[in-house]
């Protein structure tokens, strides 16, 4: 699934897809780069309680294996990236 940039940082609610990859990158953000939610609400054009709620949402569903696995992957590519720019 890919989700367009714009909708990704649009400042209104949009389509199901783009607000669950914003809510895997703002996860990915915390979880991954070690940022605060006040940093990428601020990255994000969102709140800081939207991002704590955002990452609850994410961990959540990691309950699928599905989704379990979808973020292993993206977080390893994500904390190998983050690394190597280090």
């Amino acid at each position: 699934m890919a989700v367009p940039l714009g909708q990704m940082r649009a400042a209104t609610r949009s389509p199901v897809d783009a607000a669950y990859a914003r809510q895997i990158a703002m996860y990915i953000g915390h979880a991954v780069l070690g940022l605060g939610f006040s940093a990428i609400g601020r990255l994000c054009g969102r709140d800081h309680k939207t991002v704590a709620y955002a990452c609850r949402m994410v961990e959540q569903r990691r309950d699928d294996p599905a989704v379990d696995c979808m973020l292993n992957l993206l977080t390893d590519f994500c904390r190998e990236m983050a690394e190597s720019w280090a």
